[in-house]
């Protein structure tokens, strides 16, 4: 009988002792992938397929939420302050971290401060489309007809500010070309003015211009992306088609709010690394138009090993580095 007790009373002992571990164990309930666009676009699709590896592999329902609007600034400063225990993270962009910083004159987050750079999630180009009837076959073409007819040429956007915008602001800037951008309420309704012949050019996202371009509807150019995509592998870049040094890739990336404790940040980089190296994902990745590699203008190539968080980190700050300068030389604002 003593036995038996002192046996109890040590089991007793040793389940309150790991009890404090297993509730710390991450993670142990549900995750909030806060995707900061409307459902239906590039990076609600890329969420939501990357949110089903991270139930595989984290063991717990990562659940997409969308909270749209301001360009991503709502849903980016939704998750800005949130706790920072890794249950509600943020689906960022070249637009959340790239862009509105330099933007927005009132962000309502900070982009460094306010953020833990987690993973790179994806890569890829937009594409510089035509409409058919436009005489121009190629970009040196194109940039020839822009200055014989100094803004005449009407370029759609997906709105002000918008990776589609400031990849046409930064082709006018290197080309000493004018433009007329003509902003829209989202990608779609730019589309339709640009195969009705209302703009006559749009530098689109790259996934959400392929059904057009295999209907015929709008004619590929160039990618912006460093090197061709697989999607388009006749299609050149923009560099190859007489705009050298010319570069833009529509990237994603997991962020947490800052503060998250690193061994939370690791378990998340390891679970999107194990995602983003799946043949699954990277197979519908690459049907979009999209590497789950690293081809981002760096040293690294796509299918290299995944980012660290410290490497995610310096990338961020590069990027936005560099659309601070060209946001400025555009003259570009949004409120």
């Amino acid at each position: 009988m003593l036995h038996r007790l002192i046996c109890a009373v040590a089991a007793a002992l040793a389940l309150h002792a790991a009890g404090p571990v297993l509730a710390e164990t991450y993670p142990s309930r549900p995750i909030r992938l806060v995707v900061p666009f409307p459902p239906g676009g590039a990076a609600d699709i890329f969420g939501r397929l990357l949110s089903q590896q991270l139930t595989q592999s984290l063991g717990q329902p990562v659940l997409v939420e969308n909270r749209a609007g301001a360009g991503g600034n709502i849903g980016a400063a939704a998750v800005a302050n949130a706790p920072a225990d890794g249950y509600t993270l943020l689906l960022g962009t070249i637009g959340t971290h790239g862009i509105n910083p330099t933007l927005y004159a009132n962000l309502p987050y900070d982009p460094k401060k306010d953020f833990q750079p987690v993973a790179l999630v994806s890569s890829g180009a937009n594409v510089l489309v035509v409409n058919p009837a436009l005489p121009a076959r190629n970009v040196k073409e194109l940039i020839a007809m822009a200055k014989r007819n100094p803004g005449k040429l009407m370029m759609g956007s997906s709105g002000n500010g918008s990776s589609i915008h400031m990849s046409g602001e930064l082709f006018e800037h290197m080309t000493g070309t004018q433009l007329t951008h003509v902003p829209y309420r989202g990608g779609s309704p730019a589309q339709t003015d640009l195969m009705g012949g209302r703009v006559q050019l749009m530098f689109d996202n790259l996934p959400t211009s392929l059904p057009l371009i295999a209907k015929g509807l709008v004619r590929p150019l160039a990618v912006t992306s460093a090197h061709r995509s697989s999607a388009l592998p006749d299609v050149p870049t923009v560099a190859e088609a007489g705009v050298p040094g010319y570069s833009v890739s529509n990237w994603s990336g997991i962020f947490a709010p800052a503060h998250t404790p690193p061994d939370i940040v690791n378990r998340l980089n390891a679970a999107v690394g194990q995602a983003v190296t799946s043949v699954a994902l990277r197979k519908r990745y690459a049907e979009m138009g999209a590497d789950t590699g690293t081809d981002l203008g760096t040293n690294r190539n796509a299918g290299s090993p995944p980012m660290s968080a410290a490497e995610f980190t310096r990338f961020v700050d590069e990027e936005m580095s560099k659309w601070t300068r060209i946001v400025k030389v555009s003259g570009a604002r949004a409120e």
